[in-house]
């Protein structure tokens, strides 16, 4: 999916959208856009492989929709009743791909793997772990430079210097860089070493964060909020969205509860409601999701065949010596063969996998 970037919508909400026909011209498409401006609203063009919508942004109550569907190459008009609108299936009838580099997409047929540390430690760590995960199957990096702790003697991250190594391991191995950010002043800065910008579960009612990763053009994961309901997480990922960012990934990493076996609970029903609800692909972290590498492995396999669109998996050379959440990350071993695994699972839900 692609959207037109700009000032996103202003404070306004979306309550229809206006979906073109498949043969639909762009001249079409402009004179709807203009018929919108002229009813005092604004419009958000929508643009997918084999169709068009444009949303409708303002108060459209006063207004007559139905002339709206009189217009040339408008299929037909409808009301977004959810509040969240553009991450909604209405808004999108096609399934979003996002593509983070020439080797990694997120939705479709493929189920992307995103593997690597929690943290990035020093240039032979994560130059070690880049060159592992990609020889074990993996599509893309992950490692974080900046780090949320809820410790703040803990390790913070290595800050520039970690996207800078990152960025150096991307050049080696060509795997596409997912990694956080934590806050606003620092979004330009991630987004011009990165692939991806990821918001983490702390961040994920920051809602200054998600409108400043809406302003700039690199796909954005956005992981649940750990005590969010879905309702509550479509609506924060719809600021990014109504920011003018289309490329928006969801990621379940496990919500809080009162079971202690796990560090948090891992609630794979809601990748298929995401699928019903939204048309954004749905990324799954069991490392996050469990707390125990030992059960990675399998809620892998689950996350796949509920639906999963990808995987984000910690992965480190060395465990035990790891700085950060060595306890849930796998050996780049024991990756290779849940890959392999990985791969049986998609073929028998008619998918591919890394």
């Amino acid at each position: 999916m692609q959207g037109e970037s700009g000032g996103g919508v202003g404070g306004g909400s979306i309550d229809m959208i206006v979906i073109m026909q498949p043969s639909a011209t762009e001249q079409q498409v402009e004179h709807v856009k203009q018929l919108i401006k002229e009813m005092g609203l604004s419009p958000h063009p929508i643009v997918g492989t084999e169709l068009t919508v444009v949303a409708v942004v303002g108060d459209d109550r006063k207004k007559d929709r139905d002339a709206m569907e009189q217009a040339p190459g408008v299929d037909r008009v409808m009301r977004v009743l959810q509040p969240y609108k553009m991450a909604a299936r209405a808004a999108q009838p096609e399934r979003t791909i996002v593509r983070l580099n020439d080797l990694c997409s997120v939705g479709g047929d493929q189920v992307a793997v995103i593997a690597g540390p929690c943290s990035v430690e020093n240039e032979a760590q994560i130059m070690d772990a880049a060159r592992k995960v990609k020889a074990a199957g993996a599509n893309a990096l992950r490692g974080g430079a900046f780090k949320p702790r809820t410790n703040p003697y803990s390790f913070q991250g290595l800050g520039e210097d970690g996207l800078k190594m990152l960025a150096a391991a991307r050049d080696e191995t060509g795997l596409a860089v997912v990694t956080e950010v934590l806050t606003p002043s620092e979004v330009d800065l991630v987004s011009s070493y990165a692939d991806c910008l990821q918001i983490g579960t702390r961040n994920a009612q920051n809602f200054k964060l998600l409108e400043a990763c809406g302003r700039q053009p690199k796909p954005v994961m956005f992981k649940r909020g750990m005590a969010m309901t879905v309702d509550e997480f479509l609506q924060a990922a719809e600021y990014i969205l109504a920011n003018g960012n289309p490329n928006v990934i969801l990621c379940e990493r496990g919500i809080r509860t009162f079971e202690k076996y796990v560090r948090n609970t891992l609630p794979l029903a809601v990748v298929p409601e995401l699928h019903h609800r939204s048309h954004l692909p749905v990324v799954v972290d069991p490392s996050q999701g469990t707390g125990h590498a030992r059960l990675v492995p399998d809620m892998c396999r689950a996350a796949v065949a509920c639906g999963a669109d990808g995987l984000l998996i910690e992965v480190h050379p060395d465990p035990e010596h790891a700085m950060t959440d060595g306890a849930q990350s796998l050996t780049p071993e024991a990756l290779e063969t849940t890959i392999a695994s990985l791969r049986r699972v998609a073929a028998a839900v008619d998918r591919t996998c890394g």
